[in-house]
């Protein structure tokens, strides 16, 4: 029974690390698994996946529309690319570090390299476009 518990204990501790879903983030998290700019000043992505994060706020609505999408491409593309959320207004560091000010805003981080960050809400079909070709390096499309 004390197994069961520990080993049940362990899976909900480590599911956010498995989970295919948009991943909370908090100001500690990011600087653990992103980046600490605290200690580092030239970019360094921590990753071993490209990741995606969307900083949002409660009473947004354009952020209330892209929520959806976002975790719809967490699971398409949950082997390859790792998605985030953070609320601006709760982690007010990170909102100030990387300037938000208007929302949604979402960074695109790639393995290595620079990040990129987009503001406002973009059609479904840009975001694939912005994931496969910055974060995931596929050719683009000729129509």
């Amino acid at each position: 029974m004390q197994k069961s518990i520990i080993i049940f204990a362990m899976l909900c501790l480590l599911s956010p690390v498995f989970a295919d879903d948009v991943i909370y983030l908090n100001t500690e998290q990011f600087k653990e698994r992103i980046f600490d700019y605290t200690k580092e000043k030239e970019w360094k992505y921590k990753g071993k996946k490209p990741c995606v994060i969307d900083f949002y706020t409660t009473w947004c609505g354009p952020c209330k529309r892209l929520a959806p999408i976002m975790e719809e491409l967490s699971q398409t593309y949950c082997d390859k690319v790792i998605f985030y959320k953070a609320d601006a207004e709760v982690e007010r560091e990170l909102s100030y570090v990387f300037q938000i000010n208007s929302y949604p805003s979402v960074i695109y981080i790639p393995k290595e390299g620079r990040p990129m960050m987009l503001k406002g809400l973009y059609p479904k079909p840009n975001i694939i476009q912005i994931i496969d070709e910055f974060l995931l390096g596929k050719p683009k499309e000729t129509k």
